[in-house]
């Protein structure tokens, strides 16, 4: 038709529905950095001399409960100072009260047998029954206390789990 109006006179080019790979590669790389930063500040970094143990690791769950004991018989709960008249406290604060939590329990190699004892047994009578002890895996050809295995490699030995060769369940509190 001479003349006539045309209909797409002054319309947009078609829009593009793909996707664009390149900007969505950019951004999963910035977040897997960002992860892998992130990742190693997570774990507990109490300077802690772990003894060696033989037995199994254990499946590390996802928000451990890490009760640490200095040399100087200090405690810590994850990082933090604590009292040992409000160890129970600040765990129920930290589990909501769930007393199937496992509280893992890494003590130094210099502190005393009792002594740990003493910490399980408040964890006891704060009603945490599930403890787990918390040493560096001994590695082949190795010495005990070498301090050679990674720290990933700690393995929990726990209360009232089956013994293992080379982890002991601890004894029932004395009444």
């Amino acid at each position: 038709m001479a003349g006539g109006i045309r209909r797409n006179a002054g319309s947009l080019p078609e829009e593009n529905s793909e996707i664009n790979i390149v900007p969505f590669i950019d951004i999963m790389l910035v977040l897997l950095i960002i992860f892998m930063v992130a990742a190693p500040l997570a774990t507990v970094d109490v300077d802690v001399d772990l003894p060696a143990s033989t037995a199994q690791p254990k499946e590390r769950p996802d928000e451990p409960v890490y009760v640490s004991l200095q040399p100087d018989l200090s405690l810590h709960l994850g990082e933090e100072a604590v009292a040992r008249e409000g160890l129970g406290v600040a765990i129920d604060g930290l589990t909501e009260s769930d007393r199937e939590t496992r509280i893992f329990l890494r003590a130094d190699r210099a502190v005393d047998y009792g002594d740990v004892m003493d910490v399980m047994n408040l964890l006891r009578d704060a009603g945490y029954l599930k403890i787990a002890l918390v040493g560096l895996e001994k590695t082949q050809g190795a010495e005990a206390g070498t301090g050679t295995a990674a720290a990933d490699g700690a393995d929990e030995a726990g209360v009232g789990d089956e013994p293992r060769p080379g982890a002991s369940a601890a004894p029932e509190p004395a009444k």
